[in-house]
């Protein structure tokens, strides 16, 4: 039996370095800490991983040892980083231990010397207040996808941007309007924004960041989802047609949208019209139409210019059936030659009574399509599965 283990042992052992790498590479920083009970040999190789992710789980500790839990999780992530050799091209931190911000401020410090870092996933949940970023994650000049999560952000001055970074993703992030549009220009080769939850603020005056605003920062991007934007003055100013400069490079755009408000719904049109190369719509209505509506503002005939003739993909969902919302979609289907597919995903509150009418009047009166061969699905939302308890 000894020298059955023995001799699997020196199998492992006897690997070629590159396939350790390799195997290393699908095993999380808690497990590779441990290979040392398969090889000798493994012992130390998880030092040269390049992808590391610390989070809660990375200790076995019990969830009531507080202070034990803290501490042994601080000493575990410097162990690592002061015994890592070569780059660290992948980071992910995700801590809800929201004692322990002292000690992430040191961790940035330490991963802030490092040029090589290409993709950092940064989250610690604080029950409180969200965690405010150290002056020295602004040195982390080498970022091409970054992704923060529950991040107070503040901007400082010797600050010259990310000109790596290629994807950002802000989650729940709180930053004021002048700082946002800084951080945006400061990346010149952004290709994907994702934006979800959160007010920005100081939105008075000369620091106001609209809809169009936003966008004029983002003169290379290819991807833009902007989900919960609150401020109520982030659709002001988007009355032109067109922005000063077309987003030649935006491909696929995802929004919510609400349409009770005018300067929204003419703001989302300003930069459907300014992207010429769009090939996907994907839209979440919100809310209701509280006011009377300028069909006139959704009229074909007004946008002689508008030609959508990459875009082969439009979704919506929540749809209400309200007027702005179809007639949206007329709009966009009368523009677009090109379009293989219509996806219109019903909002729960729909009765089957308004949806087989929404049905019989697009029978009788069909509406001008560029694209004859364009699929238009109506369809209900699907159910989740219950869980059982």
């Amino acid at each position: 039996m000894k020298d059955h283990q023995r001799q699997s042992s020196d199998r492992i052992s006897s690997l070629p370095d590159d396939i350790i790498e390799k195997i290393l590479a699908f095993i999380p920083i808690r497990d590779a800490l441990r290979t040392s009970i398969l090889s000798k040999k493994w012992r130390y190789c998880w030092t040269g991983m390049q992808k590391l992710v610390f989070d809660d789980r990375l200790i076995n500790v019990s969830s009531d040892m507080g202070v034990v839990k803290k501490y042994k999780l601080v000493i575990t992530i410097f162990h690592v980083l002061l015994l890592h050799k070569g780059p660290i091209s992948e980071l992910y931190i995700h801590i809800s231990d929201e004692e322990i911000v002292n000690e992430i401020d040191q961790i940035i410090l330490h991963l802030s010397r490092s040029k090589n870092i290409k993709k950092f996933i940064f989250e610690v949940y604080r029950y409180d207040e969200y965690y405010k970023l150290p002056c020295s994650f602004f040195s982390l000049h080498g970022l091409e996808h970054l992704s923060l999560k529950y991040c107070v952000i503040e901007i400082p001055s010797m600050f010259n941007g990310f000109s790596m970074l290629k994807s950002l993703i802000f989650y729940e992030v709180d930053i004021n309007a002048t700082m946002l549009q800084r951080f945006l220009i400061s990346c010149p080769l952004l290709e994907e924004f994702t934006w979800i939850g959160r007010y920005v603020t100081d939105f008075i005056g000369d620091n106001k960041c609209t809809f169009v605003d936003l966008f004029k920062c983002l003169p290379s991007v290819q991807v833009v989802n902007i989900s919960r934007f609150y401020n109520k003055d982030f659709y002001a100013g988007g009355m032109s047609q067109k922005l000063p400069t077309p987003l030649v490079y935006l491909r696929i755009l995802v929004l919510q949208v609400c349409f009770h408000k005018l300067d929204e719904i003419s703001s989302t049109l300003c930069v459907i019209n300014s992207s010429p190369n769009l090939e996907k719509i994907k839209f979440k209505m919100l809310g209701y139409v509280r006011q009377t509506f300028n069909m006139s503002l959704l009229d074909s005939q007004d946008y002689p210019g508008l030609n959508l003739d990459h875009l082969r993909e439009l979704e919506i969902t929540s749809f209400h059936n309200y007027a702005p919302e179809m007639e949206f979609v007329k709009l966009i289907m009368a523009k677009s030659p090109l379009l293989k597919k219509a996806r219109i995903e019903l909002d729960n509150s729909i009765s089957v009574d308004i949806e087989v009418k929404m049905l019989q009047d697009l029978v009788l009166q069909p509406f001008p399509r560029a694209s004859t061969s364009a699929k238009f699905i109506i369809e209900r939302p699907k159910k989740l599965p219950v869980k059982a308890n």
